[in-house]
């Protein structure tokens, strides 16, 4: 094995997903492993892991994993020399669509952060003694 190449239990500890969630996610082809061994195991690199990385936040957002793979491919697609000119284009605005997509999701998960906070104060001011009178 390559010392740049790694287990999946590794990738498990340095991303925090489950081995179940980071098979899934081949599964669904957001990630290939970059390398077997000879007995067949997966192995991953700094680029596997980056990318697991880059779509971990996504879930709790309420991305879909079609949402997920629409961006890593649009990575792809900007990573390649070979692509042609319409290819990127078509990339890059994937990739400013989920960017604003992704900033409308951290607006509304503010708000609703905001909204239970008040509900929390409200909580704490109806549960401390001077309201008991």
């Amino acid at each position: 094995m390559s010392r740049a190449h790694v287990h999946i239990g590794e990738v498990a500890t340095r991303t925090g997903l489950s081995h179940r969630t980071i098979r899934y996610y081949e599964e669904m082809g957001l990630l290939t492993p970059s390398a077997r061994t000879e007995g067949g195991f997966r192995l991953y690199g700094e680029a596997d892991i980056e990318r697991l990385l880059l779509v971990k936040p996504m879930k709790p957002m309420g991305f879909s994993v079609e949402e997920m793979r629409q961006l890593v491919d649009a990575l792809d697609v900007l990573a390649d020399a070979d692509a042609s000119a319409a290819d990127a284009s078509a990339a890059r605005t994937q990739l400013d669509a989920i960017h604003e997509d992704a900033l409308t999701r951290v607006a509304e998960l503010q708000e609703a952060t905001a909204r239970a906070e008040a509900f929390t104060q409200q909580l704490t001011q109806l549960s401390s003694p001077a309201a008991e009178h």
